[in-house]
């Protein structure tokens, strides 16, 4: 072979070899663009999720602080509700106690205290019993605790000993106390035996206390209609 067909051969060979070369290069070159591409779209996506996620998680983190502070509001609402019929509910109470001193000053009271003494003596069921009282209705329950002792006699066919003790006097009334008094009783008196071991508390006091208790469901019924929820 001349020298002119050996360089015609390897200029056929040099062509075929860059050929082969540029060829394999934009193959490389178009693979690793779709490889970039992909990656690319998988980066994006991840990103996206990831986004997406956060917001979610916020959103709900929102959501969630909405729900607290609309319960915490209802619950601070529900509570003043609560506290305005309680406020309502008490001054009722009050009114009735600031009434039932008048009930000492009327011309039923010593009739009243025969009652609460007998009442007194058919808790007790005892035979010796002291009869406690406020000094400003002396006079009456030293006429009322005799009618009183005859009259459970009567009625049960029990006798009574029943003494009044002086040592130990009930507390005023609040009108007679004044506004800085430890403590008032509004009337009626305190049954027990002798020493205290049992004790039948039939003040006024106490009984408008007790009824009240009792009647504060209907009371609450009948001043408020609409349930607090």
């Amino acid at each position: 072979m001349d020298p002119q067909q050996v360089s015609k051969q390897l200029n056929i060979m040099v062509a075929f070899i860059d050929k082969e070369a540029k060829e394999k290069a934009n193959e490389i070159k178009t693979k690793t663009e779709e490889e970039y591409t992909i990656e690319k779209a998988k980066l994006v996506q991840a990103q996206k999720q990831k986004i997406t996620q956060e917001f979610e998680r916020k959103e709900k983190q929102v959501e969630v602080s909405k729900k607290i502070a609309h319960s915490n509001e209802l619950s601070a609402c529900r509570l003043q509700v609560l506290k305005a019929r309680e406020a309502g509910v008490n001054k009722i109470l009050e009114t009735a106690r600031s009434r039932l001193e008048q009930l000492s000053k009327g011309s039923t009271y010593k009739d009243l205290l025969v009652d609460l003494i007998v009442q007194g003596l058919y808790r007790l069921n005892e035979t010796d019993v002291e009869v406690r009282f406020r000094e400003e209705d002396k006079h009456l329950v030293e006429e009322a605790y005799l009618v009183a002792a005859e009259k459970y006699t009567h009625k049960t066919g029990k006798k009574v000993r029943l003494t009044l003790n002086h040592k130990q006097p009930l507390p005023p009334s609040p009108s007679r106390a004044g506004p800085k008094a430890l403590a008032t009783c509004s009337g009626g008196v305190i049954l027990g035996t002798p020493g205290g071991k049992i004790v039948c508390n039939n003040t006024l006091d106490v009984r408008l206390q007790y009824s009240f208790e009792a009647a504060v469901p209907a009371i609450r019924a009948k001043l408020f209609t609409v349930d607090v929820i």
